[in-house]
């Protein structure tokens, strides 16, 4: 799983990374978080595209997935990328679905949490009628948490445990130290970080930022577009019989020109 891919910077760093990660690791599949792809907020159906082309099998979304007005049309017919399944059920897309590689059908749910974030409805009610649905149909299934606090992070982890292969947070841009396999055999991680620019803060150029935090006034955040950049995720091994994890490795490149 790569984790929040932060507009043109992190889309070319998957260019450079994701094929040379697959082959490396021996990567099956590869999920992204794309909501802050185009232009760092939102997602489009170029950007999309475009990182599929460089070796992406699937997107999830989080609080900006939305951000680009026409992209709901997308979101509607695409069966590659979803939109966290606990906005209400009128909104565009979908929260969960499955793509299918090495004759291995994998389950992908994406979720949001309450804490600090927009209002929406419970994650841990709509992942238990999703998770039920997806193991319906294969036992390996990604959750992605985006969500701010890593108390809730981790209380998800806690809550699917056995019942999922995976639960990874995205939304904060800063990776975690804390990846293990839980006792019944899901693995977590509470961040998967960044993949993008490095310089600046969390990806946005740090002047507007930092007026933000100093005046309380900013114009509109705009991605850090000079200087090194970085890729963030993490690599899980999964048994496709049982969707139990064996091992979780944390994946952090500084330095990239």
């Amino acid at each position: 799983m790569v984790g929040d891919v932060v507009g043109s910077p992190g889309r070319e760093v998957l260019k450079r990374c994701v094929s040379l990660l697959r082959e490396q690791h021996h990567i099956h599949a590869c999920i992204a978080n794309g909501e802050n792809a185009a232009g760092g907020f939102g997602l489009t159906a170029q950007t999309a595209q475009e990182m599929f082309e460089s070796g992406v099998d699937f997107i999830t979304g989080g609080n900006h997935i939305f951000d680009k007005r026409d992209f709901s049309e997308y979101l509607e017919s695409s069966n590659r990328v979803i939109r966290p399944a606990n906005y209400p059920p009128t909104a565009p897309g979908r929260g969960a679905g499955t793509f299918t590689v090495d004759g291995v059908t994998v389950g992908v749910l994406n979720l949001m949490g309450r804490t600090f974030m927009s209002p929406v409805d419970d994650p841990f009610r709509c992942a238990d009628a999703l998770v039920a649905d997806l193991r319906a149909r294969t036992p390996v299934i990604v959750v992605d948490l985006h969500a701010e606090a890593t108390s809730e992070k981790v209380a998800m982890g806690r809550y699917l445990d056995g019942r999922v292969s995976c639960v990874v947070g995205t939304h904060t841009h800063v990776q975690t130290a804390d990846e293990q396999i839980l006792p019944a055999g899901t693995a977590y991680l509470s961040d998967l970080g960044m993949t993008g620019p490095t310089d600046g803060i969390i990806g946005m150029d740090a002047g507007a930022v930092l007026d933000r935090f100093l005046t309380g006034l900013s114009e509109r955040f705009s991605v850090q577009r000079s200087g090194p950049r970085q890729f963030c995720g993490a690599v899980v091994a999964v048994d496709p019989s049982s969707g139990k994890a064996s091992q979780i490795k944390r994946i952090f490149l500084r330095g990239i020109a």
